[in-house]
């Protein structure tokens, strides 16, 4: 088994500062990025090796343990060491997530940098034997294996407006084998979906890990979220909005139809109580849909048409 040279793969001094040692690893983990270096194998182990180092020494309690042992590290070695297997992100396959053909993964592992860059595979031999059982995957360290729980698994799960709305479903691929999730009405963003015991695998007979799904909602040209409220931007005629009138729009839950009231402004906004996003805690208590009114100016008139609006405005004038 080889000795982990952490200081050396972040490019790092043994004193160096915690902020440094995370500037270092911002700086590595963004050269060395999976998304950046697609399909090249030997940029993606120097990407987990970059994890896996910054894994230790982000960590005082970790860091203070690879200190210690030093270059006595071979006699922790020979006191016995079970050979477990790494937990880590293995062969979580993200492009399950749907989306756009060729977009971007989502990788996620928890820490300081786990929203932005995350991990791409499990953790050495090395790791395992000394720190896997400090919070992650692997034997006790310091001698002799024992039961422990697998990582957990997190990734940023994207979900459209309507998605949120109605519900849907994700395939997975979760170490080749696939995985359907089924996402309920009225999701919402930051909601954490938890997936009991299939994420890694346990070591020496521990229970394995979960799956955490963060719900993140994007909004569109057709709809914002104001948390359990929907907003849409409503185009209205010139005429509609001054003398009044009915309106159909077209909702998340469907068709409606909606009255403008006479002399309606640009700008204002009709609130639809219960016609925004479903409550999945409490039944019956949806949020709202807010319809912002954009009221629309004829930009082209014929000469009779102007003529019209002319004697409005001096009949207007008079009052």
């Amino acid at each position: 088994m080889q000795y982990k040279n952490y200081y050396k793969t972040l490019g790092v001094s043994k004193d160096a500062t915690q902020d440094e040692i995370k500037k270092a690893y911002r700086k590595l983990a963004v050269k060395y990025h999976p998304d950046k270096n697609p399909d090249n194998k030997e940029t993606e182990n120097k990407f987990k090796e970059i994890n896996e180092a910054y894994e230790v020494l982000k960590d005082p309690e970790k860091r203070k343990k690879y200190d210690q042992l030093g270059s006595n590290w071979k006699q922790y070695e020979n006191a016995g060491y079970g050979g477990s297997q790494g937990a880590g992100f293995g062969g979580f396959d993200w492009s399950q997530f749907g989306g756009q053909p060729g977009g971007g993964r989502s990788y996620s592992f928890g820490g300081d940098m786990g929203d932005v860059f995350g991990s791409s595979g499990g953790f050495s031999d090395f790791f395992n034997m000394f720190f896997g059982g400090m919070g992650g995957a692997g034997t006790t360290g310091f001698g002799g294996s024992r039961a422990a729980k697998g990582q957990d698994l997190k990734a940023d799960l994207d979900l459209s407006v309507s998605e949120a709305y109605h519900g849907t479903t994700r395939i997975l691929n979760v170490n080749g084998r696939k995985l359907r999730v089924n996402i309920k009405p009225g999701a919402y963003e930051g909601q954490e979906l938890r997936i009991k015991g299939r994420g890694a695998a346990g070591v020496a007979g521990g229970q394995n890990g979960d799956i955490y799904l963060r719900i993140k909602i994007q909004s569109d040209t057709e709809y914002r979220i104001d948390g359990r409220n929907i907003i849409k931007e409503v185009p209205v005629d010139f005429f509609t909005a001054t003398l009044g009138g009915k309106l159909r729009v077209n909702t998340p839950g469907g068709v409606v139809n909606v009255t403008i009231p006479k002399g309606t402004q640009p700008g204002r906004t009709l609130r639809l109580r219960g016609k925004g996003m479903p409550n999945q805690r409490q039944s019956g208590v949806n949020g709202d849909l807010l319809l912002r009114l954009k009221v629309e100016i004829p930009t082209e008139l014929t000469n009779e048409e102007e003529k019209l609006v002319k004697k409005w405005r001096e009949v207007w004038q008079k009052k």
